[in-house]
């Protein structure tokens, strides 16, 4: 015996559909940059549900996580649009404020009238402002949204109070035809009127032409749920349609919630949480690349653990397994974002003007100095085009205009802090600009760069000699209020031997400068780097036990609490002992470290080769490493060779 398959198949509207996706897909990854991972798998997980919708038994769950501005609200706004989905698409951000008319998810779906059961898609946006504990794991007393998580288990919406709203429409509805049908009463017991006469009753109360009306109809079709269309509605009876009414509220379908099976759910928002540089957003000189390597590490399982600190277990398990996390977009992302702007404002024009206009790489070099903050995405790199570029660039096409000169070349000179441009080769024009990071760069004066210069390299040097490796980055010169440098480290897998050279390292900023300086003119820089220092020297001690006169876990509180003070002597001793083995090593490369610290102050930052170069002078090797590099012992050759 054959079986009639309950969905009808059209391989062929399939296939139609597929490869509009396939062209969705494409013209997402021109559209937006850096970001082809994350169009690639959205496009796979959404298959299933824009090709074959029918044949699904729950919603499509999707998450989006990033930090702001890597492009996850625009990419679905911009989805939407190509799928021809708007009329069928809500936008909904979740709050535990009062700011929203509405406290569940199901009349909001109601008023965009897509709480129907049918395809749709419903953007939960900014998730991370909603949350049901407190910051030590508390239950919150909030009973908004709660069937948010009804329609992420089953994405089924109970239909609310819908009896007492059913059997409320029917009595009122009831009550207002028997009223009517006294009025016809009282018109037909009432003597004749002329036929010109208005009828103070007011209406046709004619019994074939009762009808229910449009406006009726409607109301009467939502709350029903009645399959007759609105117009066959309107021009019912009304003991026609309170029959109806009757034989639908006995049938019972009308309480039964509504199945979102054929609804795709995609959820978005800034987990700070998971992604721990997201309160950099103020740091523009540490380079793109170097946040990209920490975002790339982070898991699902970070993802987890950090709705873990908003949501309760069962909650956090409603989210599903599909998780999209997006990276920090690379140098490289931001430096194709500027010259795709650029060649859209010499596109437009042309196209509205008709000036050719060309455009150096110094300018895209001055908008990425100046508008690249790797945590902030690109929002911050448009306000930086517009600044630089089209700002200046209208002052130019005054000129070209008025002297009919159609070709601006416009180019910087990073000496002279000037926007040069040629006009048609005729007639030169120069822009005094200094970029607004560039600026803070600049304030810093040249005695705090000095001190700054040998701190860091001091570290540098330490860094390298100990570990082998040449820092991500060096910098003497930054944008900020306060002067200040780096030298931007690797990851470090945190052994007995790492944690003795970190230390080491730590101190060594702090020791340059008496050296250097001498012991009277060394700042209070060191302190936060002897704060850490201290801090793993206790951990060592009171949490690993790699110092064997102290084996028991010193770290616990409450009634397994050791007694810290024993252990003070041990710490005080260690870090004393370290210092004493830091400036020996100094001391042992003072003319490289001399040497560094010059070429740093002079130049504000230096690239992990140029630290290289310089190390070979005073016979060291230092590696380049990638900023993803672990720097990890050889446990597997060293299991190997036992």
């Amino acid at each position: 015996m054959s079986i009639q398959p309950k969905v009808n198949i059209n391989l062929e509207e399939i296939n139609t559909k597929k490869q509009r996706l396939e062209t969705i897909k494409a013209e997402l990854k021109r559209e937006f940059i850096g970001i082809d991972y994350i169009i690639e798998e959205l496009v796979d997980y959404i298959q299933i549900w824009y090709l074959m919708p029918d044949i699904l038994t729950r919603p499509i769950i999707v998450n989006l996580w990033g930090m702001t501005g890597v492009g996850k609200t625009d990419l679905i706004r911009k989805l939407v649009s190509k799928l021809e989905y708007q009329d069928r698409f809500v936008e909904v951000e979740l709050s535990n404020g009062e700011s929203t008319w509405n406290s569940n998810v199901s009349s909001i779906l109601e008023t965009n009238g897509v709480n129907d059961a049918k395809p749709a898609i419903v953007l939960f946006d900014e998730i991370q402002r909603f949350y049901t504990i407190d910051s030590e794991g508390k239950p919150l007393l909030n009973t908004r949204f709660q069937d948010f998580w009804e329609l992420l288990s089953d994405g089924k919406l109970a239909k609310r109070d819908a009896k007492e709203s059913i059997d409320d429409y029917l009595q009122r509805y009831l009550y207002a035809a028997m009223q009517r049908q006294k009025r016809k009463q009282k018109l037909k017991d009432a003597p004749p009127m002329p036929p010109d006469a208005m009828n103070p009753m007011g209406g046709n109360y004619d019994e074939e032409e009762a009808t229910v009306g449009v406006w009726e109809a409607q109301s009467l079709k939502k709350i029903f749920d009645l399959k007759e269309s609105v117009s066959e509605i309107a021009e019912m009876r009304e003991e026609d349609v309170l029959m109806m009414m009757q034989q639908t509220r006995e049938k019972k379908k009308v309480y039964e919630p509504i199945n979102h099976a054929k609804t795709l759910i995609i959820i978005s928002g800034n987990l700070d949480e998971a992604y721990s540089m997201a309160n950099e957003t103020g740091e523009t000189d540490i380079e793109a690349d170097i946040f990209r390597a920490y975002t790339e590490k982070i898991t699902i399982v970070d993802i987890k653990n950090a709705l873990s600190r908003k949501f309760k277990p069962e909650q956090v398990a409603r989210f599903g397994n599909i998780h999209l996390i997006y990276k920090s977009l690379r140098k490289g992302d931001f430096e194709n974002l500027i010259k795709e702007e650029i060649h859209k404002i010499v596109k437009k024009n042309k196209e509205h003007f008709g000036v050719d206009i060309e455009i150096s790489e110094n300018l895209n070099q001055l908008i990425y100095q100046n508008g690249v903050f790797p945590v902030q995405g690109v929002r911050p790199v448009f306000s930086s085009i517009t600044d630089i570029v089209e700002a200046n660039l209208s002052k130019l096409l005054f000129e070209a205009f008025m002297g009919n000169l159609m070709h601006i070349a416009m180019d910087y000179d990073f000496d002279r802090k000037k926007i040069i441009a040629q006009l048609a080769g005729k007639k030169t024009v120069e822009l005094d600009y200094v970029g607004k990071i560039d600026q803070i760069r600049q304030d810093n004066s040249p005695d705090m760069v000095a001190n700054i210069a040998v701190h860091e390299s001091g570290h540098a040097i330490a860094y390298g000699i100990l570990l082998g490796l040449a820092p991500l980055q060096l910098k003497s010169r930054v944008a900020s209020r306060y002067a200040q440098g780096f030298a931007f480290p690797h990851l470090i897998h945190l052994s007995k031997e790492n944690i003795i050279n970190k230390i080491k390292i730590f101190l060594a900023g702090g020791i340059a400068e008496e050296m250097i300086f001498g012991e009277e003119k060394a700042t209070i820089s060191r302190s936060f780097d002897r704060e850490e220092a201290t801090s793993m020297i206790m951990e060592y001690i009171r949490k690993y036990g790699f110092d064997k006169n102290y084996q028991a876990y010193y770290a616990h509180s409450g009634p397994y609490s050791m007694d810290l003070s024993v252990t003070d002597w041990a710490i005080e001793r260690m870090i004393r002992d370290l210092t004493i083995e830091t400036k020996e090593l100094l001391e042992k490369n003072q003319e490289f470290l001399v040497f560094l610290s010059k070429e740093l102050a002079q130049k504000g930052s230096l690239k992990p080769l140029e630290v290289v170069k310089i190390a070979e002078q005073f016979g060291h090797t230092f590696e380049v490493k990638e900023e993803n590099y672990l720097h990890l012992a050889n446990y597997e050759g060293i299991l190997n060779q036992s």
